[in-house]
């Protein structure tokens, strides 16, 4: 299994601590954020790991030379879905992918690796009780997901809390068909959509991941979830990280469902 950890960005919110080192590189329960995610893919037997980099990526390469590397250098005017697709190449097979901001215990994967579907998303269903101490990053942001009969029918931050069956975290799984779609997908719509708005994106290389997943989830492809209650937390903010230089620890040393 093939993993590609997407973590390309600056990390502004989360300043001073990414001055100097990209925003993967905080550390939280006296390891960096990234040396977690590592552990998790790992310890599972994923050993295949790619990083997508861009905002100091030299420090990454220079700290994991056992990780292969893609480098989106244009990191400044595009996002995640576009970061993402600089690993294309990696996707002829089934693969995981994940946002490198986000700590996530190695019960997640054993998890998401089980499911034989062909696109599953890992959401926590605890969401709304981490969102009572994220005053930085209010729930309007959160990439929240509908399901029914364990498909997902949308994801969108828009969706109201009270609907919401739970927070996507930034974990996805695709099997090698899953794959093939998601790059057809992704190439119908940079097609039809370059430098033009993608939704609610002002061009389609500023999109995000989910806005893809929406748009494929409206073109029928279904798409399914595994669920998390807590065992997860987006390190975005000063108070993220605060937070889950406090928490964090505990949660994997329990390694809650």
């Amino acid at each position: 299994m093939q993993a590609i950890v997407i973590g390309a960005g600056g990390g502004r919110r989360l300043m001073p601590s990414t001055a100097e080192t990209p925003k993967c590189f905080a550390e939280v329960g006296g390891q960096r954020i990234l040396d977690w995610t590592l552990t998790s893919l790992c310890e599972n037997g994923i050993d295949r790991i790619c990083f997508i980099g861009g905002y100091q990526i030299d420090k990454v390469r220079q700290a994991y030379p056992h990780l292969a590397f893609r480098h989106n250098a244009d990191w400044q005017n595009n996002n995640i879905l576009a970061s993402l697709f600089y690993a294309e190449d990696l996707m002829d097979g089934p693969f995981i992918c994940c946002y490198a901001d986000i700590l996530f215990t190695p019960s997640v994967i054993e998890r998401l690796l089980s499911s034989d579907e062909d696109i599953v998303l890992v959401v926590d269903t605890d969401w709304l009780s981490r969102y009572e101490h994220r005053s930085e990053h209010p729930t309007y942001d959160a990439e929240k997901v509908i399901a029914r009969d364990g498909v997902i029918i949308r994801i969108h931050r828009d969706i109201a809390d009270q609907e919401a069956h739970g927070e996507f975290i930034g974990v996805v799984k695709f099997s090698a068909g899953g794959a093939a779609r998601l790059r057809q997908h992704h190439h119908r719509c940079r097609e039809r959509y370059a430098r033009s708005p993608f939704r609610e994106a002002a061009v389609f290389e500023e999109a995000f991941l989910i806005q893809l997943l929406q748009e494929m989830i409206e073109a029928g492809e279904r798409m399914v979830h595994i669920d998390t209650r807590g065992g997860y937390i987006e390190v975005d903010t000063r108070e993220d990280f605060d937070y889950a230089r406090q928490f964090w620890k505990d949660i994997v040393s329990g390694d809650q469902p």
